[in-house]
């Protein structure tokens, strides 16, 4: 049976947000071998080579010389802060917890579009906003179990996950239209070369001081995952979802991964679950939720008029 292509996208999104649930638990993993500042730097260099590689089979068109700066420049928001402030947050606290707080990217994207683009606030989003905060609040403030030994400081590694999701928000917003405009591939070449080099002055003594010969088969198939499923598919599936789905469908996904992340995570000892998590969960899906599908009357209108638009141009 052939598949139409927006069921295609909706596999391709499902696929994405278990590759990155799994991911979370593997990363923390690895991290405990390795550190973050390695972990980063190999995931990024890593990336780097496979996009540059990969835009040589697919033969590419050239990226205009004026999006390159742009591109490094958005390399900033978009992976260095989000990325290495992820993996330094999820040093820090439990893989469920760090899975929940990334979910709550549509808030902070639409907290970005109202201050930078002067997109109208509803009451909804608001309400939508402090759902989220307050569940982010109770996983900041939440004493953690005995057993939860991993998360070393709690509340610093949420403020990272919290600041990693506004930076991706910020790339989000600022960047949109060069995103469009450009190639997938072409865009993530330029941006983990940028953040390879952004990163090397501040973890290059770690990446230079490392055991390598320390490091177990356990280990290295844990990085190769975070490098070349978690990065580099997952990179390169989103685009090929956006595609095909509405940006509401999309967001709705995002629920998948700190499910899949919770799972793994109390199956492997990881994390536990209790009614606080819990709690804090409902409150930033349910944030999640109002912000991604409330709109304001004039995004409502404007919507009305393309499905008016689009009827007439089919019944005709």
């Amino acid at each position: 049976m052939r598949l139409n292509e927006t069921t295609k996208g909706h596999i391709v999104i499902l696929l994405t947000n278990i590759i990155f649930g799994i991911n979370t638990p593997i990363a923390k993993d690895a991290l405990s071998a390795v550190g973050p500042y390695i972990l980063t730097t190999l995931r990024f260099a890593g990336c780097a080579v496979l996009f540059w590689i990969a835009s040589f089979i697919f033969k590419l068109p050239e990226v205009n010389k004026k999006d390159i700066g742009l591109l490094c420049l958005a390399a900033l928001p978009g992976i260095v802060f989000n990325l290495f402030l992820f993996i330094l947050g999820l040093s820090n606290t439990t893989p469920t917890n760090a899975s929940v707080i990334v979910s709550m990217t549509p808030i902070f994207t639409m907290i970005m579009a109202f201050i930078f683009l002067k997109e109208p606030l509803t009451f909804k989003k608001i309400i939508g906003v402090m759902c989220g905060l307050s569940g982010a609040l109770i996983l900041i403030f939440t004493k953690q179990s005995s057993v939860t030994m991993l998360a070393k400081n709690n509340t610093l590694g949420i403020i990272f996950c919290i600041i990693s999701g506004i930076s991706y928000a910020l790339y989000l917003t600022l960047f949109a239209p060069l995103i469009k405009r450009n190639n997938p591939v072409n865009i993530m070449k330029w941006m983990f070369l940028a953040s390879t080099i952004a990163v090397i002055p501040v973890t290059w003594k770690h990446v230079i001081a490392f055991d390598y010969s320390s490091l177990t088969a356990r280990t290295c198939l844990e990085m190769s995952y975070v490098i070349l499923m978690a990065t580099f598919v997952n990179y390169m599936f989103i685009p090929m979802a956006q595609a095909r789905l509405r940006p509401t469908t999309l967001s709705m996904y995002n629920y998948v991964q700190p499910v899949v992340t919770a799972v793994i995570s109390i199956i492997t000892a990881m994390d536990v679950l209790n009614v606080y998590k819990i709690t804090a969960a409902l409150l930033i899906f349910s944030g999640v939720y109002i912000v991604t599908t409330s709109r304001s009357k004039k995004q409502t209108s404007e919507r009305e008029k393309v499905q008016k638009t689009l009827r007439e141009i089919t019944s005709k």
